[in-house]
């Protein structure tokens, strides 16, 4: 796991726990209607674990009950995480619009690891988790 803090922000014993703690919307970008994806399995596991679930796919209508978004500026409501299901070379753009939106966490899911991205959204003051699983982080500190 990699874990890039905006400037002042101190190390936490346990920065993740406190991610999911404080955390309640999750948009979770790439976010396929396929449960053999493993961005199905995730997202349905945040929903069953009591968080806001929202898709970010402009390739779909709904999932797992909610509304799918074409774009995270299309989403009406206020995102704590933004959890990027995409490929390295498209996360910058994705990095952006978490900026844009003032989102508080980019989270992005292994192999999706992009550092020019990372930094950018650590120096515009979001706490970024690259080459990590929201689900087994969450299922491990949760039980």
């Amino acid at each position: 796991m990699n874990l890039h803090l905006p400037a002042g922000m101190k190390n936490e014993v346990d920065i993740i726990e406190k991610i999911l703690r404080e955390s309640k919307t999750i948009a979770v970008v790439g976010l396929s209607s396929n449960p053999a994806r493993p961005s199905y399995g995730v997202a349905a596991f945040l929903q069953r674990s009591g968080y806001r679930m929202i898709p970010v796919n402009p390739h779909e209508k709904e999932v797992l009950g909610e509304k799918a978004y074409a774009r995270l500026e299309d989403v009406p409501e206020k995102i704590d995480i933004v959890d990027v299901f995409r490929r390295p070379g498209e996360v910058p753009a994705v990095a952006d619009s978490a900026i844009a939106i003032g989102a508080k966490v980019l989270w992005l899911q292994l192999g999706v690891a992009n550092e020019v991205a990372e930094k950018k959204a650590a120096e515009a003051g979001l706490i970024v988790v690259s080459e990590a699983c929201l689900k087994v982080e969450a299922g491990m500190r949760r039980g």
